[in-house]
Formats: C-alpha cells, structure tokens, sequence
C-alpha cells in the first residue's frame, strides 16, 4: 500500500484498532506554572487554578484519563488518555474534541499533536533494552543515525527494507528491529519472529527468514508479544514502521539514500 508518496509498507490486518501512543505532559505549561509561582503572574495563576478545577471535575470522569494539561490552543485543555488517545476539552469537561490540531506558522501548517505523540514516542523508545532488539550497525566511529524499526518476516517491504540495511550501515545509518507479526499473536508470523529472536544469531537468523529460507523453530523468553504491543500504543498500523530518533514515525518504506535524505545526512561526504 502507499500511505505517502514514494512510501511502501504493508498494513497490518484490517479490523485491527489503530491507537495513538501515550503523550507526555506539557513541560512549558510547568514551566510557565513555576514562573508564575515566582513571580506571581496573576493570569497564570487563574489558569493554573482552572486546571486544578477542571482536573477535580474530570476525576469522576468514567474515561480512562492518565493526565490533564494546558493545551496549544488558548482556552483548551489536553487530556491524555490510557491508550495514549489525546483529546481536548473545554474548561468545564463539557465538550471534547479528538483530532490533530494544526498551527499556522510563517504560512505552513504545522501539526501540533503529532509532535506531541512523537515526543511520547522518543520517550518510549528511549526506555527499551537493544539487548531485546536485532541490532545491525556500522562499526561506532562511523555511527550517525539510528532507526528503530518494528518488521515482520512475511511483509514484502519488510524484506525489501532488509536489502538496504548494508546500504544504510555504509551510510552511517544502524538499524534496529522490533518484532511486530501482522497477523497477530500465536499466527505463523509470530512464530517466525520468536524462531528468529532465540536463534543463537539473530542476525543471521532473521537475515534468512526474510530472504524466504526456513529457519529452525526455536522457543525462549521473548519480547516479540512486548514488541507487538508497544507497536500499537505507538501507532504502527503496517510494516515496516520506522521510528527516527526524534521519534517521528515513518510508515514504509524508502530507499537507504531517501531515509539518509529524511534524517538529514549529507550522502555524498
């Protein structure tokens, strides 16, 4: 499929729920809070009053909200929900609204909540073991950017994408693997991924089954069932998924020297 232009991937099975990840709260609302404190800003200490308020309304709320913060949008306030869904909502809890907020800046529009879900995503990549990863990378002196990369062995960009790894180890460029089977937990997918992932070398192993070779069937303790839920708290809804460093999310795939372009690296020196 082509969710972008030039940009291949393989949905993940449809009827599946697309979630978005879990936000972090606003740090410049706490820093504009703490300065008000200080200095005694009398408006920022009404607002901070009204968040209060409103957070002792929301409390009885039945939805499952994990944090209320000020908003981009004056006068609006962002709920976080346990699925990671933002909402905004009005100073009385009356009215939400669910959708990407847009910001006019020096005539672009820029998207607000999705780089608040990518901070949230920088975050929960940040917490991840790569001993739990399949880690190709270039030798670290020539280490310039990494890519975290939820696959699955079935997924025909997937395999293509396994083809530029060389490319982008050549290009500074390390890559590291999440499991996320398509098709689900306990499907054949999902099994390949575990076979992979306690192989002795995973490197190998994973290099084969994407190449369409066997692999011996292997159980351990795994993350693959982690891997693939994380995916979706995160908003993966097709493989690949790749996640850059600043925790933007890029569904499917590009060429190595068009993801070099993407993280902005100078290809020719």
């Amino acid at each position: 499929m082509v969710p972008g232009k030039g940009i291949l991937y393989t949905r993940a099975k449809p009827g599946r729920e697309e979630n978005t990840m879990q936000a972090k709260v606003s740090q410049r609302w706490m820093f504009g809070f703490l300065i008000a404190m200080l200095l005694g800003n009398p408006a920022a200490l009404a607002e901070s009053e009204q968040l209060a308020a409103l957070k002792a309304r929301l409390a009885t709320s039945s939805l499952p909200i994990t944090s209320v913060a000020e908003a981009d949008v004056p006068g609006l306030f962002q709920l976080t929900l346990a699925d990671g869904t933002l909402l905004l909502t009005d100073p009385n809890g009356v009215y939400f609204i669910v959708g990407d907020v847009y910001q006019a800046v020096n005539n672009r529009m820029v998207n607000l909540t999705e780089q608040k879900r990518s901070e949230g995503r920088r975050a929960l990549i940040a917490g991840l073991d790569e001993q739990d990863m399949v880690v190709f990378s270039p030798p670290f002196p020539k280490l310039k950017a990494t890519i975290t990369v939820f696959t699955d062995i079935d997924c025909g960009y997937c395999r293509k994408l396994h083809q530029e790894v060389p490319e982008l180890n050549r290009l500074g460029i390390a890559v590291r693997y999440l499991a996320y089977p398509r098709a689900g937990i306990d499907s054949a997918s999902y099994d390949k991924l575990v076979s992979a992932w306690c192989a002795p070398d995973k490197q190998q192993a994973l290099t084969q089954a994407k190449s369409g070779q066997a692999i011996p069937d292997r159980s351990c303790d795994n993350p693959v069932s982690k891997h693939y839920g994380l995916g979706d708290i995160v908003g993966v809804t097709g493989t690949p998924s790749i996640i850059f460093e600043d925790g933007r999310l890029l569904p499917g795939y590009l060429p190595a020297e068009r993801l070099a372009e993407q993280l902005g690296l100078n290809i020719d020196s």
